[in-house]
């Protein structure tokens, strides 16, 4: 099968959260499964420079609207190759990706969002046109492909090349639907007949992640609790009932992860590699963090860490109601991430206040995350709601014990620990209050000073296997469905 994946971000070449995970790994998993597949993503800042891709000789020219006037914005299809198996195609185009950031500063969105991932959908069809390349399926990741869809369904209805070609959508993230003024309609060259509450109109504003749903022959999320849960009016943020409509249509496949890059017996980003058999060299992973990040090296001392977006979201107000009472205790704090300016400031005093507690790093560091991984004791995923989550699938593979709560793929994956059965791989709690996420991971402390059963949960965690292989699988079974295979 011949399948292009589109995709706003994808590791190694440009990364915010786990979708670029995805993007990375999972085309790797299906040209493992022997299926043809290549990505196109946009050429951020530092690609060129870093893999040096190749010019396709493809220059591409989209119509966009700046105030009341069309002007031809002009790029270029670059190519790579990732581990000699997938293709990937970026489409070039400065002005609008060669910037600090992906999608958004501390201060907001960019304010030309729209037209930045008009451009990107619009080259990847037109990259498609040129090329005379109809693929067996596209799939399209979260709200910057969304038009893609869209455009097959409306502009390219009746393209002898793309017409009926089928789409898979994935949600990565319902809580960021690419909702712009409903003028925008016009930049997106969409007949206004479309702008209906049957498809993209949203309370009077254009919502692009709402027509990829409604167009999308297959929607996938990212676990089958998240998938059950946007059908909910709590968790659908508004799009509870254009989910509900498509139920059948509609599948959740958790998440896995690539332990090519993510396994402590080969991580050659961490001090020394260990692995359920030989947990030595995780004390010295924690002893190196420590050290790292100036905290007093103390081997009985818990670490916990967090790797994240700093938003609501992903439970932040939960800790910041209790870190002050955690940090009274005998532990210390680990911190790696960016976003909300609030959280910044938060957690730029808190490190002001407790030096000798915490390290707190508002950046991204891949190598860093690595270190902490294998470095901390417990790992913190207090979410309000979390599509899938990888992170408490990586700590569980570096003995780093998870602390969550049920909601989403974190209740998928993680299995309370039950001193009675000597089963779980974790700690979770439901109730979202900084009260109940409190007791849990106190809980999760009490047992690690007990070392003979925490070394047992370690070691239940590190056992699981959440590889790419079986999730590859049943994308492969919906893409046959999506195509009638």
């Amino acid at each position: 099968m011949d399948i292009l994946m589109v995709a706003p971000e994808m590791v190694p070449y440009a990364k915010t959260g786990g979708l670029a995970d995805v993007a990375g790994a999972l085309p790797l998993a299906l040209a493992d499964l022997g299926e043809r597949v290549s990505v196109i993503i946009p050429c951020y800042r530092g690609i060129e420079e870093k893999y040096n891709p190749e010019d396709t000789g493809v220059e591409i020219v989209v119509p966009i609207l700046d105030g009341d006037h069309w002007i031809d914005k002009r790029g270029r299809i670059l190519k790579t190759v990732l581990d000699n198996k997938v293709d990937v195609y970026l489409v070039k185009m400065d002005e609008y990706y060669d910037r600090d950031a992906l999608y958004m500063l501390p201060e907001g969105d960019y304010p030309d969002n729209c037209a930045r991932f008009t451009f990107f959908c619009r080259a990847a069809l037109d990259f498609l046109k040129e090329r005379n390349w109809r693929p067996d399926l596209v799939h399209c990741h979260d709200w910057q492909s969304a038009l893609i869809p869209i455009y097959l369904n409306t502009n390219f209805k009746e393209d002898p090349l793309l017409s009926g070609v089928p789409v898979v959508f994935t949600i990565h993230n319902l809580g960021y639907q690419g909702l712009f003024w409903m003028w925008d309609m016009k930049l997106i060259n969409v007949s206004w007949d479309y702008f209906t509450t049957e498809y993209l109109e949203y309370y009077g504003k254009l919502n692009l992640l709402k027509g990829g749903l409604v167009f999308a022959d297959i929607i996938t999320t990212v676990s089958r609790g998240y998938a059950q849960e946007i059908q909910s009016r709590e968790h659908g943020l508004g799009l509870d009932g254009v989910l509900r409509d498509r139920e059948k249509d509609l599948y959740g496949i958790v998440n896995g992860i690539d332990y090519n890059i993510w396994s402590p017996e080969n991580d050659k980003l961490i001090a020394q590699n260990y692995n359920a058999d030989d947990l030595s060299g995780k004390a010295r992973c924690k002893a190196a963090l420590q050290e790292e990040l100036g905290l007093p090296v103390s081997p009985k001392t818990p670490v916990v860490a967090s790797i994240s977006r700093l938003a609501d979201q992903k439970g932040f107000d939960l800790l910041t109601s209790v870190i002050d009472e955690l940090l009274e205790g005998d532990m210390q704090f680990v911190l790696l991430g960016t976003g909300d300016a609030k959280y910044h400031d938060i957690f730029k005093d808190l490190s002001r206040r407790y030096p000798d507690k915490t390290g707190i790093n508002i950046t991204y560091d891949e190598g860093l995350a690595h270190r902490i991984e294998a470095g901390a004791d417990i790992f913190i995923m207090p979410s309000y709601y979390e599509p899938c989550g990888l992170n408490q699938l990586i700590s569980l593979k570096y003995g780093t014990v998870p602390v969550v709560r049920a909601t989403g793929g974190l209740d998928d994956t993680i299995r309370d620990w039950d001193p009675e059965t000597g089963e779980g791989n974790g700690f979770k709690f439901a109730s979202y209050t900084g009260r109940d996420f409190l007791e849990c991971l106190q809980r999760a402390l009490a047992f690690y000073f007990r070392d003979d059963e925490w070394q047992k949960i370690i070691r239940s965690g590190m056992q699981e296997d959440f590889s790419w292989g079986a999730s590859a699988k049943e994308y492969l079974w919906l893409y046959n469905r999506a195509t009638g295979g």
